[in-house]
C-alpha cells in the first residue's frame, strides 16, 4: 500500500508523511511544480493527500480520473463549508477534512481509507457508502469466530460473496467451502443432498452418498435461501446445529461435524417466522451473528464506483479498449431503480463494454427499459404466497397493489422520521439558554426594523433553516462564553466533542 501527498500545503504534507513512514506505510510526495497525472502514474498510489487547492481544474481533472483509476482521493480544504464538502465528494473525493487539521486525525482518515481498500480487495464487496462500511467492518468482525451467520438481502445483492469472504479470511480457509441452494433442490432430495444417504435407504439409493455437511466438514457451508426449507428438514437442520452430528438417511450411526454454517435469505427471516413458515428455534439458532446487504437503490453513491471497477474488469477481460461514459448515461444508470441489484447492474455494464468497442458509452447504448424508467420506483419485495398461487393477469394485478402498498409504507416511514427529527432538532433549539444563569436565548418571529438585538440572541426569521437556527446558537453560547468551548457546551446541554464537531462542519473558528 501506497499514499501520495502533494506538496501544496507543506507543513500538514510533511508532518503526515513522518507520521506514515512511522507507521511502516509506504508514502511519496509531489510538489507543486510537478506533473501530478504522471506522479501518479508513477507512483500508483491506492491513496492520494491532496492538501489544497482543491478546487483547481487540474485537481478535480486527476480526482475524476481516479474514479475510474481506484485510487482513494483525501482532500484537505481550506475553507470549511458543508455544502463544499459535499460537492467535492460529488466530484470523487473520498473524503474532505477542513483545515486547520490535527496530523493524528489526517492519519486516521488516510488509515482508515487503507484499510477499506485493503479489505475490498480481499471480499470484492466495493464502495464507499456508510452500508457497505459498515458490512466490511462486520465481516473483519465475524470472520476470526466459528458461530453461524445469517445474511439478509434481496437477490444479487452479494450474499454468497460475503459468505465466501468471511470463510477466506477465517481460520477455517484452507478447509472446504461447500455453497448448495437449498431453495432449488425438491424437498424429496434435500435431505439426502444436506446429509447424505446409505446404500438402498429409498429407491433409487444404489450406493452409499456423502451429504454437504460431511463435505464440509472442518470449513463452511452456505446455506442460500434458507427461507425455502421445509418443516421436515428444519427440525433436523436444528439438530445437526445443535448437536454437531448427523445422521445420513436410511442409518442409524450419529456422525459428527465441525462445520460453520453461513445462511442466506432474500427476504426478512423475522416475518416468515411470524408467518408461521420457518422454525423461531431455528432462527434463532441461526442469527447468532447476521448482516443485512442493502440493496443497490439505498446506496446509489456506490454505482459510479462499481461501474468503474465493472468496467475495468470486462475491458481486460475481452481485450476492450474503453473510452469512458457520458455524464447522461452515467446519469441514467444513477438514478435507475436496479431491481436485480449488483448482479443486473454487472452484467448490463459487461454488454456495453463488449458492444461499444471502440467508443464512449452514450445514452442510446443503455436499454431503452433503463431510460425510460429512470427514477421509477418499481419496489422489489417479496409478495407472500398470494401472487405465487395465483395465475396470469390476476396474479400480475395483484403483484402490483403489494408492491405499491409497501413502497408507499416506506416512503411515509421516511417522510416521518424526517419530521420527527425536524421537531426534535428544534425543540432542542428553541430551549438553548432556558436555564438559571443563561445570558442569551432563541426568539421567534420577525425583526422589528431598526431593532437592536443584543449580541447574544437568537433571532428565529421565517425561512431560516434547523442548521441556520444551530449555527447561531452556537455562535450564541460562544460569545456568552467568551469563546470557552466546555463552558458552551454546557450551556447548549451537548458534550464539548460534539461541539467541536459542529464547529468544524460549520467552520467556525476554534478558539482556545
Amino acid at each position: 500500500m501506497k499514499v501520495l501527498i502533494t506538496l501544496t500545503d507543506l507543513e500538514p504534507a510533511v508532518r503526515l508523511n513522518a507520521l506514515l513512514e512511522g507507521a511502516g506505510i509506504a508514502t511519496a510526495m509531489a510538489s507543486p511544480v510537478d506533473d501530478l497525472p504522471s506522479a501518479v502514474k508513477r507512483e500508483k498510489p491506492d491513496v492520494i493527500v491532496v492538501t489544497g487547492n482543491l478546487l483547481d481544474p487540474p485537481t478535480q481533472s486527476l480526482v475524476r480520473q481516479q474514479l475510474w483509476d481506484g485510487a482513494a482521493v483525501l482532500g484537505l480544504a481550506d475553507v470549511g463549508d458543508r455544502d463544499l464538502e459535499q460537492r467535492l465528494k460529488a466530484t470523487g473525493f473520498s473524503d474532505v477534512i477542513t483545515k486547520p487539521v490535527e496530523p493524528d486525525e489526517v492519519f486516521s482518515r488516510v488509515k482508515g481509507l487503507l484499510d477499506r481498500r485493503a479489505l475490498a480487495e480481499r471480499t470484492g464487496l466495493y464502495g464507499e457508502s456508510e452500508a457497505v462500511r459498515e458490512v466490511l467492518v462486520k465481516i473483519a468482525q465475524m470472520a476470526p469466530v466459528s458461530s453461524t451467520v445469517l445474511i439478509e438481502g434481496e437477490s444479487g445483492t452479494g450474499k454468497e460473496l460475503v459468505a465466501r469472504s468471511i470463510h477466506t479470511m477465517s481460520p477455517r480457509r484452507g478447509k472446504p467451502f461447500i455453497a448448495v441452494n437449498v431453495g432449488a433442490l425438491p424437498e424429496t432430495l434435500l435431505e439426502s443432498e444436506l446429509f447424505g444417504h446409505e446404500k438402498g435407504s429409498f429407491t433409487g439409493a444404489a450406493e452409499r452418498r456423502i451429504g454437504r455437511f460431511e463435505l464440509a466438514n472442518s470449513g463452511t457451508l452456505f446455506l442460500d435461501e434458507i427461507g425455502d426449507v421445509p418443516h421436515s428438514t428444519q427440525v433436523k437442520l436444528l439438530r445437526v446445529l445443535e448437536e454437531r452430528e448427523l445422521t445420513r438417511v436410511g442409518g442409524t450411526t450419529p456422525i459428527p461435524v465441525d462445520v460453520r454454517v453461513v445462511a442466506a435469505t432474500n427476504r426478512p427471516l423475522k416475518e416468515t417466522v411470524e408467518r408461521g413458515n420457518f422454525r423461531s428455534d431455528l432462527y434463532y439458532r441461526l442469527n447468532v451473528l447476521s448482516i443485512y446487504l442493502p440493496p443497490l437503490r439505498e446506496r446509489r453513491t456506490d454505482i459510479v464506483l462499481l461501474v468503474r471497477r465493472f468496467v475495468q474488469e470486462f475491458s481486460q477481460q475481452h481485450g476492450r479498449e474503453f473510452r469512458g461514459i457520458t455524464p447522461d448515461a452515467m446519469q441514467a444508470l444513477v438514478e435507475y431503480y436496479w431491481p436485480g441489484n449488483v448482479r443486473e447492474l454487472r452484467n448490463l455494464i459487461e454488454s456495453m463494454v463488449v458492444l461499444s468497442h471502440g467508443r464512449a458509452i452514450g445514452l442510446e447504448d443503455i436499454p431503452k427499459a433503463i431510460r425510460d424508467q429512470g427514477g421509477a420506483r418499481n419496489l422489489p419485495v417479496p409478495v407472500g404466497n398470494i401472487v405465487r398461487e395465483e395465475e396470469g393477469a390476476r396474479g400480475r394485478e395483484l403483484e402490483f397493489i403489494v408492491r405499491s402498498l409497501v413502497e408507499l409504507k416506506l416512503q411515509m416511514e421516511e417522510l416521518r422520521r424526517r419530521v420527527d427529527d425536524d421537531r426534535a432538532l428544534l425543540s432542542e433549539v428553541s430551549q438553548l439558554g432556558a436555564g438559571p444563569g443563561s445570558g442569551f436565548g432563541v426568539v421567534g418571529g420577525l425583526e422589528p426594523p431598526g431593532a437592536a438585538a443584543s449580541p447574544n440572541v437568537v433571532t428565529v426569521t421565517p425561512g431560516m433553516t434547523m442548521a441556520q437556527i444551530e449555527r447561531a446558537s452556537i455562535e450564541a453560547a460562544l460569545r456568552e462564553t467568551r469563546g470557552n468551548r466546555r463552558k458552551a457546551a454546557d450551556l447548549l446541554d451537548i458534550g464539548e466533542r460534539t461541539l467541536y464537531r459542529k464547529l468544524k462542519d460549520y467552520g467556525i473558528p476554534l478558539t482556545d
